[in-house]
């Protein structure tokens, strides 16, 4: 199997920024795409914020911070880093939009360079349908939050996604110092199947007068030995995109107990998305 020396990151938010960095630190060439220049300057911070924390912490050196930070480039299109062996696309979790992304990616990079999506929810065989023949070379990546951080990885593969495909992919995982683990090409695939009913209903339960936020999160962090309660996680994980995992299961699996809660909606539409805009379930001062 080539080795991976560079990867691509489609969107700079914060799955995107998470991987870019981890590869970085892993010793590869990170390109870190974006079409919104602010936001890519947002990435650079949290990259440099990062790496000095790790410094101050002597978790590492400040000569290998600085060669992790060069490591990282800061593109606006896709066509400045088109020579990258691998491309994970880490855009909001609508399906068009990652299917458009697919074709731009599938136009722009070799054609030994593996297409990755780090979706937490939509369907890899849907997905891959928008590059045609090249479905071979698209598989999930599903990293998890904060990524340099948790080590697991999802690995899921579409039906037309080759042998080779999905050996590089659990190779390049563990070389990111990952733990890869297989997944099933079905809505949700494990770790979003099981948790954001919970939440879910964690909303519910909030809803109908059940108990107090506070009071639910801490029934489940003592009674559970849960590292953060449901609605707490909610709020770090993003309302909105809870949101639309939920209604991406509801539609892929047709079951009602899928449909966001009512509660869930309100806040979204509200925009009270949780931690990026300091309001959710709960408050959250200025950082």
């Amino acid at each position: 199997m080539p080795q991976v020396q560079s990867i691509a990151i489609i969107g700079a938010g914060t799955m995107g920024s998470g991987i870019a960095l981890t590869a970085a630190q892993a010793g590869l060439r990170a390109f870190q795409i974006d079409v919104s220049a602010p936001a890519l300057d947002k990435a650079k911070a949290y990259h440099q914020k990062t790496l000095a924390r790790a410094v101050e912490k002597q978790k590492m050196t400040e000569p290998d911070a600085a060669a992790a930070l060069a490591r990282i480039a800061y593109c606006g299109a896709m066509a400045d880093a088109k020579d990258a062996d691998w491309v994970v696309e880490a855009a909001t979790e609508r399906v068009e939009v990652k299917k458009q992304l697919f074709v731009a990616m599938q136009s722009t990079f070799k054609a030994s360079a593996v297409l990755a999506t780090n979706t937490s929810s939509i369907s890899i065989t849907d997905l891959a349908s928008a590059v045609g023949a090249d479905a071979s070379r698209v598989i999930g990546m599903h990293f998890f939050n904060p990524v340099p951080l948790m080590k697991l990885v999802e690995v899921i593969k579409g039906i037309a996604t080759s042998e080779e495909t999905t050996a590089r992919t659990m190779q390049l995982a563990k070389d990111l110092g990952k733990t890869p683990v297989a997944a099933n090409d079905r809505a949700g695939f494990v770790s979003n199947r099981v948790l954001m009913p919970l939440i879910n209903e964690a909303f519910y339960a909030w809803m109908e007068g059940v108990a107090k936020p506070e009071d639910i999160d801490q029934i489940m962090l003592l009674g559970c030995n849960f590292p953060m309660g449901p609605l707490r996680l909610a709020d770090f994980i993003g309302l909105d995109v809870c949101h639309d995992i939920m209604m991406v299961l509801h539609r892929e699996l047709g079951d009602p107990k899928f449909f966001p809660c009512p509660l869930l909606r309100q806040l979204v539409q509200a925009g009270r998305l949780g931690d990026k805009t300091k309001r959710g379930v709960f408050e959250y001062g200025a950082k």
